[in-house]
C-alpha cells in the first residue's frame, strides 16, 4: 500500500496495462534518457513489458517497488526503490522524468514523497540517490532535500558508450527532520 501522499502525486505502481504508454514516452524522450540511463538506447516495447513485470514482482516481494509519475493521469517519468535492505534498513531511489515534465518541482515532491515512504512506513534507517555528476538537474533533487554527497565513483555506468562517474547521496533517517522544506 502506497502512502496518501504518494497516491496525492499520482505516484501508482507500475502495471502491465501501463507498457504501451510507458514505451511511447520513453520512445519520445529517448535522446533525452540517452545521455544518462544505459537501458534507454535499446529499450524496446518487450523490454518495457519486462521491467514493469519485474516490477510488478519486486511489488510483490515487499523489495521496494517501481511506480508511474502520472501527477494528471499522464505518464511523464518514473521513479521508485531499487531494491531493500532489510537487514540494514536501507534503500535507494532512482527517478527519470520526459524533458518536457522537468523544472516543475514534479520529482522534487515525488522524492520527497519516496523519503517519507521509506521512513515512515518502512521505518527504514538510511536512504541513497545515485546520480551523474554532470546530470545537474538530478542532482539538485537530493540537494535540495537535504542529502549529503557521500562519495564518487568512478565509470560506474556505461551509456552511450562512454563511462560515466556515479555521485552517491546519502540520508539518514535523524536527519530527515531536519531538511528543508
Amino acid at each position: 500500500m502506497l502512502s496518501l501522499k504518494l497516491d496525492s502525486l499520482g505516484v501508482r505502481p507500475l502495471g502491465a496495462e501501463d507498457a504501451p504508454e510507458l514505451y511511447a514516452l520513453i520512445e519520445a524522450n529517448r535522446e533525452h534518457l540517452e545521455r544518462w540511463m544505459p537501458w534507454a538506447a535499446g529499450q524496446d516495447l518487450a523490454g518495457t513489458e519486462r521491467f514493469i513485470a519485474e516490477a510488478e514482482e519486486q511489488f510483490a516481494r515487499d523489495d521496494g517497488f517501481q511506480a508511474k509519475v502520472a501527477p494528471e493521469g499522464q505518464i511523464v517519468g518514473v521513479a521508485g526503490f531499487h531494491s531493500i535492505d532489510w537487514i540494514n534498513r536501507n534503500t535507494s531511489i532512482g527517478y527519470w522524468l520526459a524533458a518536457d515534465a522537468q523544472g516543475k518541482g514534479t520529482m522534487s515532491e515525488v522524492v520527497r514523497a519516496l523519503v517519507s515512504h521509506a521512513f515512515d512506513e518502512w521505518d527504514l534507517h538510511r536512504v541513497e540517490i545515485h546520480c551523474a555528476p554532470e546530470n545537474a538537474r538530478s542532482r539538485a533533487i537530493p540537494e535540495r532535500l537535504g542529502f549529503r554527497e557521500e562519495a564518487r565513483l568512478r565509470e560506474t555506468e556505461l551509456v552511450g558508450g562512454r563511462y560515466l562517474d556515479s555521485v552517491v547521496y546519502g540520508l539518514l533517517e535523524e536527519e530527515w527532520g531536519s531538511t528543508p522544506t
